[in-house]
């Protein structure tokens, strides 16, 4: 978990302020180096990566409408950049030219059903005289092959009425889902040929999507994580007004992509106020887990000397000791200590050059929780 960077819900940041002593700074320590000083202290912290990657906002669905059947587009139905909902109508093609077709459909039904029914007449007329041995098989054959005939043309005609039905619904265009509607391609009284011609693109961004990739190094804890519970994901971008937008994790690619090293993952967003939109870069924050009972410090109280990373730590007599400590994860001015710092202390965080272990020192300032920024 090295590589995870943690991003505290309690931000601590040195104060640089001029003159005056905190309350717990003796009197006459004024020979003593001056330094400022933070108290350690102990809080949860959101367990997330870093850095944090870029992400590009994507529609949860989207579709080129594109006509059917060719014709003169008659009417539009919305305004560019309107939402629609689902099965509003969005453009008319002249239909009359498809009805006139299903109306000789129809009519053609009608005078094949007529010839099928005196065929079938016909035919018994024919069965009795053949078996009264009055006319030959070949005769019997022949009306039967023109009975059968018949009949694959009704069957024809009901196909050619279903296929000229179909095209009259393809004249009224509607929206498969609730969207986003683009720029028109073609206007009223322009004809539109099918299936070539592209008449919109609709967009659902209610709920919307927001791809970024990962290091592949992440991919076992964030499987492990996602699959006890739900991942929160936040997206932010330059000029953003108001809080960063929430998601929830809910797509992981299912292979590593070998070129890059990383994994494709995919976050949906509410969006109700339509903060993010298709194509827009933004900043991801992934939260995988919470630390609890952190204890941190301002990042820095840390010094790294020889024997390894050290804290001085200010005594009640108001002189310093060096303490090795061993650290975690920084982020934002803030290190995690793992272990050398109780809750309470107090750190330096400014003025350790001129420190040694047991030198006095004289607290210029004190940063604590309560008037931490």
């Amino acid at each position: 978990m090295k590589n995870l960077i943690l991003f505290p819900v309690l931000v601590l940041a040195a104060a640089l302020l001029a003159g005056g002593c905190s309350p717990g700074a003796k009197k006459g320590a004024g020979a003593g180096a001056p330094v400022l000083v933070a108290q350690a202290v102990e809080t949860n912290l959101p367990v997330q990566i870093d850095p944090p990657p870029v992400g590009h906002v994507m529609p949860y669905s989207t579709v080129t409408i594109r006509p059917q059947i060719g014709g003169i587009l008659s009417e539009i139905h919305f305004q560019e950049g309107q939402e629609v909902k689902k099965d509003d109508l969005l453009f008319t093609i002249d239909p009359r030219p498809t009805q006139a077709a299903l109306d000789a459909a129809r009519a053609a039904l009608e005078r094949d059903a007529a010839q099928l029914e005196y065929a079938k007449i016909n035919y018994a007329r024919q069965q009795k005289l053949f078996d009264q041995k009055l006319i030959s098989q070949d005769e019997l054959d022949t009306n039967r092959a023109s009975l059968d005939a018949l009949n694959g043309t009704v069957a024809s005609d009901r196909a050619a009425i279903t296929n000229a039905l179909l095209n009259l619904e393809f004249t009224e265009i509607r929206a498969p889902f609730d969207g986003k509607t683009g720029s028109l391609q073609f206007y009223r009284g322009n004809v539109v040929k099918a299936p070539d011609d592209t008449l919109l693109t609709l967009n659902q961004i209610h709920p919307i999507y927001v791809e970024f990739a990962v290091p592949e190094q992440y991919l076992p804890v964030i499987k492990k994580e996602m699959s006890e519970k739900t991942l929160k994901v936040s997206a932010t971008f330059q000029n953003l007004e108001g809080p960063a937008p929430q998601g929830e994790l809910t797509f992981i690619d299912n292979s590593v992509d070998m070129t890059t090293g990383t994994i494709q993952l995919k976050a949906t967003f509410p969006n109700e106020d339509n903060v993010l939109w298709p194509g827009q870069f933004v900043q991801v924050t992934l939260t995988l887990s919470e630390l609890t009972n952190a204890i941190v410090v301002p990042s820095q109280a840390v010094q790294t000397g020889q024997n390894g990373q050290f804290i001085y730590v200010v005594k009640a007599d108001q002189t310093v000791e060096e303490r090795p400590v061993t650290i975690g994860i920084t982020y934002q001015g803030v290190v995690v200590v793992q272990s050398g710092l109780k809750t309470g202390e107090t750190v330096v965080t400014d003025g350790q050059l001129r420190l040694a272990p047991g030198a006095k020192v004289n607290v210029k300032s004190a940063i604590s929780p309560t008037n931490a920024p």
